[in-house]
């Protein structure tokens, strides 16, 4: 397989030229196991592992590969390759991770398509997307959104027409996986070299649909709960898959949240309406909660804008600001332990002077 059929292209080769790489040949991530991951390039698929180098430097807070990743690496197939150094991402799709810890997770990284995947039966949820949306729209690829499940909507076209209200920018597309209604719309993605990745709740579908566009049983499926249309984790891992015609898609297992990381250029982008009216009231600092000549509220009144979508945004502003606080807080005992080690250091240094000068 050729380097362009992996998605390699004049922004990796500008980004490989601008070092010395003796020894080193690039590959790309196309899957992630515990300590190890999986690469691939003109020889083919094989194991490798982190070097040293970049196990110190992961340490010290840089990248560890993801999916997706276009990555250098050294050594031969048969005996192990290391994995030296990741190369700049041209996109990346990332979150905050689960828990108190304050760090991103990287999901998958240099992709063209994300496409955002939610059902048409229990599991529809337009504010849940838009949590989706504000994050896709931060990971610079273009983004489509997949409502999957058609075959057992009555009104797909009323569905759709919700969504694309609060989906400006995107395509919204009705598919099922299940039966294939749809799925050529997917086509004009499906380009050699072009990479996708599929982002969703557990039993929207992903996997059903990588399966349909593989041809092939390649992803464990499993039915979802009649009460409320979740599925379970059937997916365990972020993989890379070939398709056919020679596009990629990278399956991801259900996300049970979202939380938000950088996302303040997506969140613009994904509540570009409410934005928009914010313009137009009276007050540049109108919080929308009943001050005079509020256009936001009205145009709450006049129905052209959900309470549910303004109180959504604002939910999603108050959380992107507590993490900020939070990295902000974080870099600021960075900062302070630095010194301390600094200080630490140069009362040593004071310390052996003033022993040599009594010796």
């Amino acid at each position: 397989m050729e380097l362009h059929e992996l998605g390699w292209n004049a922004f990796f080769a500008a980004e490989w030229n601008s070092a010395a790489r003796e020894g080193e040949r690039p590959a790309r991530v196309i899957a992630q196991h515990r300590g190890l991951w999986e690469v691939a390039r003109e020889f083919g698929d094989c194991r490798a592992e982190a070097s040293g180098k970049l196990r110190l430097a992961a340490d010290e807070g840089a990248d560890w590969p993801a999916v997706g990743d276009w990555v250098s690496v050294t050594g031969e197939p048969e005996h192990g390759m290391l994995i030296r150094e990741v190369l700049p991402r041209r996109t990346q799709i990332a979150r905050k991770v689960a828990g108190r810890r304050v760090a991103a997770q990287v999901l998958a990284a240099n992709v063209d398509t994300l496409f955002l995947m939610m059902g048409m039966d229990g599991d529809y949820h337009p504010r849940r997307l838009e949590r989706y949306l504000a994050q896709a729209w931060e990971s610079g690829a273009r983004v489509a959104v997949l409502l999957n499940k058609a075959d057992v909507c009555e009104d797909t076209e009323a569905r759709r027409m919700e969504i694309c209200g609060i989906a400006t920018g995107a395509n919204v597309l009705c598919i099922s996986a299940a039966t294939g209604a749809g799925i050529t719309q997917l086509d004009c993605y499906l380009e050699t070299g072009q990479t996708i990745v599929l982002l969703g709740s557990s039993g929207v579908g992903k996997s059903t649909l990588v399966n349909r566009l593989l041809e092939r049983d390649a992803q464990a499926t499993s039915p979802v709960r009649t009460s409320d249309s979740r599925g379970r984790h059937t997916t365990t891992a972020r993989q890379l898959f070939f398709l056919p015609g020679g596009a990629m898609v990278i399956d991801t297992p259900g996300l049970r949240e979202l939380q938000l990381w950088d996302s303040e250029a997506g969140l613009d982008q994904a509540f570009g309406d409410v934005e928009v009216l914010a313009k137009h009231c009276r007050f540049r600092d109108c919080k929308h909660l009943g001050e005079p000549g509020c256009a936001v509220a009205a145009a709450i009144r006049e129905g052209e804008l959900e309470q549910e979508r303004l109180e959504n945004h604002r939910k999603l502003l108050r959380e992107r600001a507590f993490l900020e606080q939070k990295i902000d807080k974080g870099a600021q005992q960075k900062a302070r332990n630095r010194v301390k080690i600094v200080n630490r250091a140069v009362k040593e240094l004071y310390r052996r002077r003033e022993r040599d000068g009594k010796e």
